[in-house]
């Protein structure tokens, strides 16, 4: 009995931030890319989906160790007192990237790029906030900061998306034979 209570006061200790660190296997360096292809429609309808990309190629020597991508603008800083959370939704992430879903808020990773090689990130989002918003992005080259990412020539590059969302909702109906969503105007 003695040995199994060491036992779980053991596992305990060691899953409790004991152990290895979070970083310790993630490559120090610098990891040179350049963002080819960056596309975010700059006029969008409230509940109308739409489709933003991000497409980073790899211009160094070395495997990027995992290329990440942060999106800090799905939601803004409500000036409103009194709220539990002053952040509020400006687009509604249907989908991120596959596969890239990481613990780190908003931020997707989609692993290993071999030197010369292109991946392209996808997100599905909604526009549930009228008005004119400017929606900013990091590229990394790691999620702990030991990778560092040197993009299009900039140590601390961020691309953005000016977008402008109208007040009105696109105008939709369901084809009775179908089921499609049919969605027209903007």
């Amino acid at each position: 009995m003695a040995v199994l209570a060491t036992s779980v006061v053991a596992f305990a200790v060691a899953g409790c931030g004991g152990g290895e660190r979070q970083d310790a296997n993630e490559p120090s360096g610098t990891f040179p890319m350049d963002v080819v292809h960056a596309d975010f429609p700059k006029s969008q309808s409230l509940a109308k989906p739409e489709v933003m990309t991000i497409a980073v190629k790899n211009t160094g020597s070395k495997e990027i160790p995992n290329l990440a991508v942060t999106v800090d603008s799905f939601s803004t800083r409500s000036q409103q007192p009194g709220l539990a959370s002053p952040q509020r939704p400006v687009w509604v992430v249907d989908a991120g990237p596959a596969g890239g879903t990481t613990a780190y808020t908003n931020t997707w990773a989609s692993g290993a790029l071999a030197p010369g090689k292109t991946r392209t990130m996808t997100w599905h989002v909604t526009a549930i906030q009228p008005g004119t918003h400017r929606l900013r992005y990091r590229v990394a080259a790691g999620l702990n900061g030991n990778a560092k990412a040197k993009v299009n020539g900039q140590d601390d590059f961020q691309g953005s998306f000016d977008v402008a969302i109208a007040a009105k909702p696109a105008q939709s109906r369901v084809d009775p034979d179908t089921g499609q969503v049919i969605r027209s105007g903007s």
